[in-house]
């Protein structure tokens, strides 16, 4: 069946009714509450607590199968059905619930509808207020008018766009899945590599192939509006340095640090503290500097590739060595000590010249990958509205 002028324009307050069920709070008793995400992510439990700390003795409580929407938010999609498992739990009086009339409207069906751009638009339109205090009304919500199809075809509706659904889901989490195979192949091979060599390589430590290994200056950095970009753990954990929101610093503060704490290209940073044992090259030339929780490591160029270096410290391995290492138990904290004493195998330099290149080609392969996949997560994203859009024009 097609959408004809046979189906009638119906006032939501024709097929639904506003739920008044109230309950008493005790102090001492729990209650589950709930909240409506935004977007048409659905209805969640926001937390289980005490009656004392809820404020009012009463509650409106909501049953399976009940409609909430946020008066607040539902403009931007906050409406969504009671799953089973939330049956009972209580809300404010910003989340009015609604029963069905289920011999006129199927409550799957207009759960699909509010998903839909269009619906968020007729809610959008009936909110009303200032602009801290829009709200979305009972009244003007019921107001909406829908085209409402037989229940039979209703029913039709419904099963398709479940089934199509389900098959985007299943695509998306395939994607997920490939994903995270694909993040974690490089450290896989890396180690892989690593072992292959160990057994015809002689092992060092990082000291034994640095000038130097320190960390940031220790001392509060003073602020400046301009200056030397000043980089913390989360410009770096990428495993890229990304300047991107960082602070800066005086250039006389700059110019103050040792020589050991400013970074040349060709340097590797290893993260220590928290987010620890995430190494990073630096490929630029330009000066910046980092707080302490970032160590340092200048390689000796005689005798390792910097490229090398970074995988070596990737590796599975030497990551178990940086967490044997570690100390503390809110933040854990790689001390200089360990850094320096990080044990890996080490080739010669043709030979670590060879790896890098595989481990490179892998790389780029890996980054294609990624890239593939987050191409194909948009168009995942984009699938499921244009489901519903000709799912209520009468097109699936």
């Amino acid at each position: 069946m097609t959408v004809t002028s046979a189906w009638p324009m119906v006032k939501l307050g024709e097929v639904l009714k506003g739920s008044e069920e109230w309950i008493n709070i005790y102090p001492d008793e729990l209650y589950t509450q709930v909240t409506v995400r935004m977007w048409g992510k659905g209805v969640v439990q926001r937390d289980i607590v005490k009656g004392v700390e809820i404020a009012g003795s009463k509650r409106w409580v909501v049953r399976y199968n009940q409609l909430i929407l946020s008066r607040i938010d539902a403009r931007h999609g906050a409406i969504g059905l009671v799953p089973k498992t939330l049956d009972g739990a209580v809300v404010t009086t910003d989340f009015p619930a609604f029963n069905f009339d289920q011999n006129r409207l199927l409550p799957e069906y207009l759960n699909w509808l509010c998903k839909t751009a269009s619906f968020v638009s007729l809610c959008v339109a009936a909110s009303e207020g200032t602009t801290n205090r829009v709200r979305l009304q009972e009244a003007k919500f019921l107001a909406l008018e829908i085209l409402l199809p037989p229940i039979e075809e209703q029913r039709r509706i419904v099963g398709r766009i479940e089934e199509l659904a389900g098959k985007i889901e299943e695509a998306s989490r395939l994607r997920r899945q490939t994903l995270m195979e694909a993040k974690l192949f490089l450290p896989s091979v890396t180690s892989a590599a690593f072992t292959t060599i160990r057994s015809t390589s002689k092992l060092v430590t990082v000291e034994d192939v640095a000038k130097s290994v320190t960390d940031g200056d220790h001392q509060p950095p003073p602020k400046s509006e301009t200056g030397i970009p000043f980089i913390f753990i989360s410009n770096v954990i990428s495993g890229r340095i990304n300047f991107e929101g960082c602070n800066s610093v005086p250039v006389d503060y700059f110019n103050g640090l040792s020589k050991t704490r400013i970074p040349e290209k060709g340097d590797v940073l290893y993260t220590a503290v928290g987010s620890y044992g995430i190494p990073c090259l630096v490929e630029t030339s330009n000066p910046f500097c980092f707080q302490r929780h970032i160590a340092i490591i200048k390689p000796n160029h005689d005798l390792i590739l910097s490229k090398y270096l970074v995988y070596a410290l990737s590796s599975t391995s030497v990551l178990e060595q940086a967490t044997s290492y570690a100390t503390g138990s809110a933040q854990k904290t790689v001390p200089l000590r360990g850094i320096r004493n990080l044990t890996f195998a080490l080739p010669s330099l043709e030979a670590q010249r060879q790896i890098v290149e595989y481990l490179d080609m892998l790389n780029v392969k890996l980054e294609g990958l990624k890239q593939l996949q987050a191409a194909t997560e948009k168009e995942l994203e984009a699938l499921l509205p244009s489901v519903l859009d000709r799912a209520f024009k009468g097109k699936l």
